[in-house]
């Protein structure tokens, strides 16, 4: 189960109040081009967008790195957004990894096995793939490349596994494939910005 499109914007806004920054815009950017390429894949495109926005629902709750996953799964979960709340874990896990996740483990660790454990059952689908790619994709003023996106987060955290840069391309080219059209067309990377 998910939001409406109206109640996960109004969840972002106040999620942005508690906690402001470019997350948000973040969170925008990568609705946006969740819901074109969704659109473009014979998708659900209104799904794709809602998702989008609330991948980093997590971050309502402050300055984070791996808690904002555990929190947004939490959160989400608590308002019967099973849907979303799945997103909110997978996002981050272009590889079905917990270990391969980029930034600190700011969180107990038996919440840290209570995701792994989450992350280790759920089944990905054609969302869960979207999202991680859209993710690599905005930026906070807009749609970036991919390539760059990911030296950025390599920049700013010293490593960027090799496994995870690999999977991140092969997700660009796999909605390439099924949209039959380069995916920064699709989501309009030269003139899309963020309102």
């Amino acid at each position: 189960m998910i939001p409406t499109r109206i109640e996960a914007e109004r969840l972002l806004t106040e999620a942005e109040s508690c906690n402001p920054g470019q997350w948000a815009d973040h969170c925008r950017v990568t609705a946006h081009c969740a819901e074109k390429i969704a659109a473009a894949c014979g998708m659900d495109a209104e799904k794709a967008y809602i998702l989008g926005l609330l991948h980093d629902i997590g971050r309502k709750f402050g300055v984070s790195h791996m808690k904002h996953i555990s929190d947004g799964y939490a959160y989400m979960m608590s308002l019967g957004y099973e849907e979303a709340a799945k997103i909110c874990l997978t996002h981050s896990f272009s590889i079905q990894n917990i270990h391969d996740y980029i930034g600190r483990f700011d969180i107990e660790e038996d919440k840290v096995r209570e995701l792994e454990q989450a992350l280790a059952a759920a089944e990905y689908d054609d969302y869960d793939r979207l999202i991680q790619l859209c993710d690599s994709l905005a930026g906070s003023e807009g749609v970036l490349d991919i390539e760059e996106r990911m030296s950025d987060v390599k920049r700013r955290y010293g490593s960027y596994p090799q496994e995870k840069w690999d999977a991140n391309i092969r997700l660009k080219a796999y909605f390439e494939a099924k949209a039959g059209k380069d995916i920064y067309e699709v989501v309009e990377k030269e003139s899309y910005r963020p309102s």
